[in-house]
């Protein structure tokens, strides 16, 4: 067994940036993100290393910087609570269920979601104000070529138990983002979806992609590594995700 094998474990299963975290799918303990400072933004806030990185690519490609603002990333499970209780003290049960998720069912706390403001004198924490026009509608044209997804979108409410936040975009990877964005489907939809079929991406830079769904029986297992190249997610619903680059890079 080499350290380039598959293992397809249960702890596995939990962790990777394609894990769903939401009201059924909660983490079973909280995360250790690998996690970095933004610049840019309000201060004290920070996102795993390679979605920030990314994040900057993305801010920058739109000209963005000084006017989009991250204003939330990683949160721990302390700070979700607190803004829980914050949001029910102030606003009440029924906006709080709408726009706060519970402590342990947020995707803060995976340091993979950022929340994104336009920059303002005064901004709302909870609900800070991202536009479709302008360079906050620009940032929206590139975010699925710099691996991000606007996460809670109206027409999904039903599948993901949040209200639309178009400020709260979530980091899944380049081939998914793609993916998810030309599907018109959310990361709720995302197993079942390649349950149906493994599926190809042709990256900008001509490479294939192709990414296809592992259920996990249950039972820790490892297989042979599919290539050179790949990357292994799980999806904390009961599988993992598996994304092989084709080819040279």
């Amino acid at each position: 067994m080499t350290p380039a094998d598959l293992h397809l474990t249960a702890a596995a299963c939990r962790k990777g940036s394609l894990i769903l975290v939401n009201r059924d799918h909660p983490l079973r303990e909280e995360l250790i993100p690998d996690l970095v400072p933004l610049t840019g933004g309000w201060p004290d806030q920070h996102l795993d290393r390679t979605a920030a990185r990314m994040l900057a690519a993305a801010i920058r490609a739109v000209h963005g910087e000084g006017q989009i603002l991250p204003v939330s990333g990683w949160r721990s499970q302390e700070e979700q609570q607190a803004i829980w209780d914050g949001s029910l003290t102030d606003h009440g049960p029924d906006f709080t269920a709408r726009y706060v998720a519970r402590p342990g069912c947020s995707e803060h706390q995976t340091g993979l979601a950022v929340d994104l403001a336009l920059s303002a004198d005064k901004i709302d924490f909870i609900r800070p104000e991202f536009p479709y026009d302008g360079v906050c509608g620009a940032f929206r044209r590139v975010a699925a070529r710099y691996g991000f997804v606007e996460r809670y979108t109206e027409e999904k409410q039903d599948k993901t138990g949040i209200a639309a936040e178009p400020w709260h975009f979530r980091y899944v990877g380049v081939p998914h983002a793609a993916i998810l964005t030309d599907a018109g489907i959310c990361l709720e939809e995302y197993p079942a979806f390649l349950r149906e079929a493994p599926r190809v991406v042709r990256l900008e830079n001509g490479r294939r992609v192709q990414v296809r769904y592992l259920p996990f029986c249950g039972t820790d297992t490892t297989r042979p590594a599919p290539g050179p190249c790949w990357q292994l997610s799980g999806t904390n619903e009961g599988g993992f995700i598996l994304t092989v680059w084709e080819g040279q890079p």
